[in-house]
């Protein structure tokens, strides 16, 4: 689970405790993506985590399966130390990578996870990391992604109603420099488009599991 400056001001030492308070649900948000995980991957499977900054889903999936084993991928030297330092003794099943998508074994995969990530990118490089994701995964493994996703044309609304929210759990105020911010520095898609992302990457059974203001969550396989 990735970092960005817009969504708040705080520093990586915090990060548990921040974005508790950002992301409703976030805790059953892991949850739910690991069952969902494990309705395919074996219990000796192997997961991608894209984006494992910070070490929250690592930490969630290597509690609910004790044998799984994981590769963490992370732009971010800074927040990989702090997933290992999440993770504690079970840093252990985690191999760490500093890098993007293409810094990632190539696998193949039981299943993989992409929380919090695929809004920072632009389309054509989303659409080629999620290709690229696919590549990595066995046929039939399942794929769990979750970001925001709002139609365009009603950015301001969400962007409004998800600075509410994040004042409201105590969070570090979301004001209106922040939210132009976002709006600028995040290509949020839609969720149709978001669907057609994973799509035309090679996922089928595209089912949403999660929404909670501007996030969307999904859980689809590798055709």
């Amino acid at each position: 689970m990735t970092d960005h400056p817009a969504l708040s001001g705080a520093h990586e030492a915090d990060y548990a405790g921040r974005v508790s308070k950002q992301i409703p649900g976030l805790g059953d948000m892991h949850l739910m993506a690991g069952l969902l995980l494990a309705e395919h991957v074996p219990t000796n499977g192997r997961v991608l985590v894209l984006g494992a900054g910070g070490g929250l889903e690592l930490k969630a999936f290597a509690q609910l399966q004790p044998d799984w084993q994981f590769d963490g991928v992370d732009p971010s030297d800074v927040m990989l130390n702090q997933a290992n330092h999440t993770l504690g003794s079970l840093a252990s099943r985690v191999r760490f990578h500093e890098g993007y998508i293409d810094d990632a074994p190539d696998g193949p995969y039981d299943g993989a996870a992409c929380l919090l990530t695929l809004h920072f990118l632009p389309e054509a490089e989303r659409r080629r990391t999620v290709t690229q994701m696919a590549k990595r995964l066995k046929r039939g493994a399942p794929l769990v992604v979750m970001h925001h996703s709002f139609p365009s044309a009603e950015t301001d609304k969400w962007l409004s109603r998800y600075s509410a929210f994040t004042n409201a759990k105590g969070a570090s105020p979301i004001g209106l420099q922040q939210i132009g911010m976002m709006k600028r520095k995040l290509p949020v898609l839609s969720p149709n488009e978001d669907e057609a992302v994973l799509r035309d990457a090679g996922f089928e059974d595209i089912d949403m599991f999660y929404a909670a203001f501007t996030f969307k969550g999904w859980v689809c396989k590798k055709v």
